[in-house]
């Protein structure tokens, strides 16, 4: 994962104290050799960890604490930096422009970059733990009477593996979602993180939750042995692994196929789909086989890990669910007054939408992820309430 953004990283390290040492250090008879290695040695740390993140074979460490580790010094030693570097820049512009000699980009700067800083401490610490439990009601003419009021929890994106072994956080969303009631919870992939062994500190927590019509989950990108380099063999036994480890703790894992409720008379589908994302992400869903048999005019509830296959696939297809929940997006992690960088990657990447013939489609925020940090997107737990209606 680093590798792929070594260059940005790099520059958003060096860059900041580059423009201080050229616009301003240089120039002070104090700045010798010894204040030089002194005020370049934060940065250059920071580089050199960095670098050996991305040398790594793997897609991430193994210990995700490293990542939190990274993510906090960032906050701490560089971030500010920038955030302080760049109002300097556009300030030093600007009087230029004004042939003004004050600078007002450098007081701005210090308050912006306190501003950072505490926004970055509080993304790596208090946002990651921050639950919120959202209530959406759907509605759908097709929607048998028997199920009008039916309740749906669903959550997706837990990345057992940032946690390592503390469990205080899923803990949480067990009891969240047990203090629901729902009639039935749905996990919309994305489990792990790399490796099935995550799971272990975990297994018995996620064993608590409690559904009357069950416990239904579906392969998420991540859940795959793609982002760890190993032999066939290995990659093999770590599918079958995360797989049988969903299972043995009472969920119904759904491989390109589904499962028929019934209430009274009146029945539905819970379909669910292998993850069928973008490339590289992998791409083993099927939906012709996961509805298969299903008859005419069911109403299909369809679980699929990536949003991007709504439209691609799942709409294109001869039977269309009327309800797909999805997850993958983590609504970015990162939101500013509603908007989120996850909306330049996604079509479809937090709540509720609708194409032309009335099919709708959910996508949760999910409860964690890869890199541990939140801000302004907090971890949740949806509850959507089915309704028979327009």
């Amino acid at each position: 994962m680093i590798s792929r953004v070594i260059l940005i990283l790099l520059a958003i390290i060096l860059l900041p104290d580059a423009y201080f040492h050229f616009r301003y250090l240089r120039r002070k008879r104090w700045y010798g050799p010894f204040a030089a290695f002194l005020w370049w040695l934060p940065a250059a740390a920071m580089a050199v960890f960095a670098l050996s993140l991305a040398a790594g074979d793997d897609f991430a460490p193994h210990d995700a604490t490293i990542l939190w580790w990274f993510l906090l010094l960032m906050g701490i030693l560089i971030v500010p930096k920038l955030l302080y570097a760049v109002c300097s820049f556009i300030g030093f512009v600007c009087c230029r422009l004004a042939r003004s000699r004050h600078n007002w980009g450098n007081l701005i700067g210090f308050f912006v970059a306190l501003a950072g800083m505490g926004a970055m401490l509080f993304g790596a610490t208090i946002g990651t733990k921050s639950l919120k439990v959202r209530q959406v009601e759907y509605a759908s003419p097709s929607l048998p009477q028997a199920f009008d009021g039916y309740r749906v929890a669903l959550f997706s994106d837990t990345h057992l593996g940032t946690y390592g072994d503390d469990t205080g956080m899923i803990e949480k969303v067990v009891t969240a979602i047990n203090q629901q009631k729902p009639d039935i919870i749905c996990f919309a992939g994305d489990l792990q993180n790399m490796q099935p062994t995550e799971l272990d500190a975990f297994q018995s927590i996620l064993s608590q939750l409690k559904a009357p019509d069950g416990i239904f989950s579906v392969m998420g990108n991540h859940d795959y042995p793609v982002y760890i380099k190993a032999d066939f063999a290995t990659e093999a036994l770590n599918e079958s692994l995360i797989k049988s480890k969903q299972r043995s703790m009472g969920w119904h894992l759904l491989l390109n196929d589904h499962h028929t409720i019934h209430r009274q008379a009146d029945s539905i589908v819970v379909a669910g789909m292998e993850n069928h994302g973008v490339k590289p992400h992998p791409r083993k869903g099927d939906i012709k086989k996961a509805l298969d048999g299903v008859k005419p005019g069911a109403f299909i509830l369809m679980l699929e890990h990536d949003p991007a296959a709504w439209h691609s696939t799942i709409l294109q297809n001869d039977v269309v669910p009327q309800l797909t929940l999805s997850g993958h997006t983590h609504g970015g992690q990162l939101s500013f007054f509603g908007w989120s960088l996850a909306s330049l990657a996604h079509n479809e990447w937090r709540g509720l939408y609708n194409d032309d013939n009335g099919h709708q489609l959910y996508v949760t925020s999910g409860v964690g992820g890869l890199v541990p940090f939140r801000l302004g997107m907090k971890p949740e737990v949806v509850v959507v309430t089915l309704r028979k209606g327009t």
